[in-house]
């Protein structure tokens, strides 16, 4: 069936089109929190992309920020401040207190109370809003920030994992400046919350290829365009499962180019949730890393203002592999099939590849289903006529949070003055773009290695393809050993059990989507290394890790 369709595009080389200036956001202290035990969402997942990201050079290519963590008051721009204000107080010693509310905001068994609740989700908020800030500045082309992406958070509650719905109040930021912004979203789930957010209103269209039948949240058929002034400016594209890179091609290019024809969007937010990839935890997509990529590069391709968000994904070492690698597009570099050693490097046991390849799932997406689907969305999109426009007002100076151009440079004369004697600061070496004409590294290893470029391993690197369990260790453990036929076991730890899983050699087993998607309890995934050394990480000085 899939021979009729166009092949995946090849990975964009180094030609005009793909120099971009891109501002990467990323907090180390994301991977400090985590969900109750045995819930699916691990934070852990950016630290391990972001490993990847230093190890592979491709911090080279990028200035690299660590965003303020959004305020309350930002918060507030779309949430209520009742629900801020219960998030900011509510933790596990106090939760029963609380009782009422949990009941109220929906936070209990899919979003649970957690230490730290309030301050992860100011780091998720803030890289976002502060995405959004630069590409309205004209900072930069195109904003990272994997620990964003949240988008089933509502209003007034929580839902799907998701507290603080980054993906709005970025968006309310890129309308400060914008006339249209159009949003993305090829999580393998409904974006219920950005779609909710917009549904009455032309200046967003939002866009979702998602599953939909029995699963979560149930929301995302056809016939929901919008209402009132925002109606034909939301579409949907419901999906069955199994649906592979050629056919996901087939229909994201078409109704991507005639959404740019016909809305004309002056930004884009792409949500890039990785739980659409083929083995995922939650998902029942079969995408591979470049099927899944290759999204990333056609809206690339469209040369505008482009805000780049994580968002869902459960199989933390194919979420990381999948990141790095559409990093990598993102700043036009090719990365090598081979991982280079990292922190995590028995993570990706036991080819050590950058690949998530595709399994022999049967695609229930038939070829005519697919065609009268996309016939439709692009027969709603012809009905918006003409591309909104606004009223003409003054441009704001400043960003929600304030941020100015002086204020940049007040921080650099401030970083100048308190490191006299230092040849790099800290901030520097951050903001640094590596030349493509330079002929080697102008900064020598050890202030590699302080910022988490981890040097080549002193022992066997050698791939190992042989069949055996993929292992998410507990605990560090050596690499395998050349002739080895398995990954070497984990050694136990007090702290934590160690739990091992499969690579989907096969198609996965059919279950029912709703009921693996409300029972967090039901899957499990091994949670970050008790004792694996925090990679360090191109931030700001001055800032402490979370216990």
């Amino acid at each position: 069936m899939t021979s009729s369709f166009a092949p995946l595009d090849p990975p964009a080389g180094d030609g005009p089109s793909s120099k971009k200036r891109v501002a990467y956001f990323y907090d180390s202290d994301v991977g400090n929190y985590a969900y109750v035990a045995g819930h699916p969402m691990k934070p852990h997942r950016i630290r391990l992309a972001h490993s990847l990201i230093m190890n592979y050079g491709t911090y080279n290519k990028m200035e690299i920020y660590r965003a303020k963590p959004a305020t309350r008051h930002e918060m507030t721009q779309f949430h209520t401040d009742e629900y801020i204000d219960f998030l900011q107080k509510v933790t596990p010693d106090n939760m029963d207190s609380f009782s009422k509310e949990q009941g109220k905001y929906n936070v209990g068994d899919d979003c649970p109370v957690f230490d730290g609740l309030f301050e992860f989700c100011g780091i998720s908020a803030g890289g976002s809003m502060e995405g959004a800030a630069r590409l309205n500045r004209g900072k930069c082309d195109i904003a990272i920030n994997w620990a964003g992406g949240l988008h089933h958070a509502k209003k007034s509650e929580a839902s799907g994992f998701c507290y603080v719905n980054d993906i709005v109040l970025g968006i309310i930021e890129l309308l400060r400046f914008k006339k249209r912004v159009l949003y993305i979203d090829i999580d393998v789930h409904h974006g219920d919350g950005v779609e909710e957010a917009f549904y009455t209103t032309d200046r967003v269209m939002t866009v979702s290829f998602h599953k939909y039948g029995e699963y979560f949240p149930g929301t995302g058929e056809l016939r929901d365009i919008g209402v009132g002034q925002g109606k034909n400016y939301a579409v949907n594209f419901p999906l069955r499962d199994g649906i592979d890179d050629v056919t996901y091609k087939s229909i994201f290019e078409p109704v991507i180019k005639a959404v740019m024809d016909y809305y004309q969007p002056e930004a884009v937010v792409l949500q890039c949730g990785g739980d659409s990839l083929s083995g995922d935890r939650l998902g029942c997509f079969n995408l591979s890393m470049r099927g899944h990529a290759n999204c990333v590069s056609y809206v690339k391709s469209f040369n505008l203002p482009t805000l780049v968000l994580g968002g869902g994904g459960y199989t933390m070492r194919n979420v990381a592999r999948t990141w790095a690698y559409e990093t990598g597009v993102l700043v036009g570099q090719e990365l090598d099939r081979i991982l280079p050693f990292n922190e995590y490097y028995e993570y990706y046991g036991p080819d050590y590849e950058l690949d998530v390849r595709a399994s022999n799932m049967e695609n229930a997406n038939s070829r005519d289903y697919l065609e009268k689907i996309k016939t439709q969305v692009i027969e709603n999109l012809k009905k918006t006529a003409h591309a909104p426009s606004v009223q003409l007002t003054e441009v704001p100076r400043t960003t929600l949070a304030g941020t100015t151009d002086e204020d940049d440079d007040i921080l650099d004369d401030e970083d100048e003055d308190m490191n006299k004697d230092v040849r790099t600061t800290k901030r520097r070496w951050d903001q640094r773009v590596t030349r493509d004409d330079e002929l080697d590294e102008s900064e020598d290893e050890e202030e590699s290695k302080a910022n988490g470029v981890v040097a080549a391993k002193e022992g066997p690197k050698r791939r190992n393809v042989s069949a055996g369990p993929d292992v998410e260790m507990g605990s560090p453990s050596p690499v395998p050993e050349a002739g080895s036929s398995k990954v070497p076991e984990p050694e136990p730890t007090e702290q934590l059990e160690v739990e091992m899983e499969k690579a989907p050699e096969t198609a996965p087993v059919e279950k029912s989507s709703a009921a693996v998607e409300s029972s967090s309890t039901d899957v499990t995934m091994a949670d970050a290394p008790t004792e694996a050394v925090e990679p360090e990480t191109k931030t700001e000085p001055g800032t402490t890790a979370e216990e």
